[in-house]
């Protein structure tokens, strides 16, 4: 009797396992999001061809754009498992491409192409001949004219409407008491900014001195700090803006790491706005950062900005919100120089897209050249990040001392 429980019991977990496993094989998969694993390009006449190797099929949307001339790829979401130097692809009509996440749901490329160039065709093959899913799109140079037979695709991305709840507020207490700070990691997405010795994107390191910065002004206990990303994602200019001024900020400061042709260049830097520049440097680096837009593919050009945010300079009402922005920066770099290395006339002044906000003071804060070998090891090294950043608290701890909300 006891060896036939005995059996039974075996015979019965034995069952239960079988069925466990039968249950377990017939769950479906769980599907994976599609992989970007290699990138290529081919020329055959005068045609270019540009693929993109994939673990998964994906949807897609070709459209381009000029002045500059670029042709963009919408892609449903994917992951990005390219080597670093991926970028400096060129051949025939196409002198670079970037890539990234562009918004929700949606990655994007950008390729910098030579001049106009004609969309003859755009396809996916499936896998065969022991490759994946492939990506193909074939260029030729020539007039701008629709994928296919295709209806035109209008190059006009959805301008997202930016809200902002506010921060938590204890009790019945109509506002916030605590100055209210955005921070702004510069690029990201498929603009990766600058792009160090080493290969380090500048959208990385902003993001991580961002959160970081977050981090230590939170720690205070004095503020409410809000990011205006925290992921890999790509913001317009116009949208930095919008964030600061739906968040009803008191400050906000735009992290950034420079590069520049001189790779003995080193030192940090605040700017400010002016529709004049302070200097030949400060009016390139505006020009390249303002280009921000242009690098993702957006064609700023046909974008509806708010009106406050031009030739507010002109405008009585925003010298004091100019004035408070030169007033951090210039207590800004007071604290940083006794931190960090700062380059010579390290306040400076040109006409930054993203400063624009009218009340908001606003300042730029360029960490330092990740064109210098020393200085980009520096900004990757946490240790040296915290010393920095450790100045930019208490820059903002003196300029609050005068300016409580």
């Amino acid at each position: 009797m006891v060896a036939t429980t005995f059996h039974s019991r075996i015979s019965a977990c034995f069952l239960v396992c079988l069925l466990a496993v039968l249950s377990f094989a017939a769950m479906p998969a769980v599907s994976k999001m599609p992989e970007v694993v290699g990138v290529r390009t081919g020329v055959n006449g005068e045609a270019t061809r540009f693929v993109l190797d994939l673990t998964e099929a994906v949807d897609y949307e070709v459209f381009t754009l000029d002045n500059p001339d670029r042709v963009v790829v919408d892609l449903s979401d994917v992951a990005w498992s390219l080597p670093a130097e991926s970028h400096q692809l060129n051949k025939g009509v196409i002198d670079g491409f970037r890539y990234g996440t562009y918004e929700a749901g949606t990655s994007r490329i950008v390729l910098e192409v030579n001049g106009p160039v004609t969309v003859r065709d755009a396809f996916l093959l499936e896998p065969a001949s022991g490759f994946g899913w492939r990506f193909v799109l074939d260029l030729e140079p020539g007039v701008v004219v629709p994928v296919a037979e295709a209806d035109p695709v209008e190059p006009s991305p959805v301008i997202k409407t930016v809200t902002w709840d506010g921060p938590p507020v204890p009790g019945d207490k109509p506002e916030p008491t605590k100055p209210i700070i955005v921070l702004d990691p510069g690029h990201g997405g498929d603009d990766p900014g600058a792009i160090g010795i080493s290969g380090t994107y500048e959208k990385d390191i902003a993001l991580t001195a961002a959160r970081e910065l977050k981090d230590k002004l939170e720690a205070t206990g004095l503020y409410y700090v809000v990011l205006t990303r925290d992921t890999d994602i790509f913001l317009r200019l116009g949208e930095r803006v919008e964030l600061a001024r739906a968040a009803d900020a008191d400050l906000f400061i735009s992290i950034h790491a420079d590069s520049i042709a001189d790779p003995s260049v080193r030192g940090a830097g605040v700017y400010t706005l002016s529709e004049t520049a302070s200097d030949a440097e400060a009016e390139a680096l505006a020009q390249k950062e303002n280009k921000s837009d242009l690098i993702a593919g957006v064609d700023f050009i046909n974008v509806a900005y708010d009106p406050v945010t031009t030739n507010i300079l002109i405008d009585l009402a925003q010298r004091e919100t100019t004035n408070a922005s030169s007033e951090f920066a210039h207590i800004l770099t007071d604290e940083l120089t006794d931190t960090v290395k700062m380059r010579g006339n390290a306040h400076r002044f040109a006409g930054f897209r993203v400063l624009k906000a009218p009340d908001v003071p606003s300042v730029l804060l360029e960490m330092g050249y990740m064109s210098n070998v020393e200085e980009e090891r520096n900004m990757l090294d946490q240790a040296f990040r915290g010393r920095l950043l450790t100045a930019v608290v208490d820059a903002v701890g003196v300029y609050f001392s005068d300016h409580p909300r």
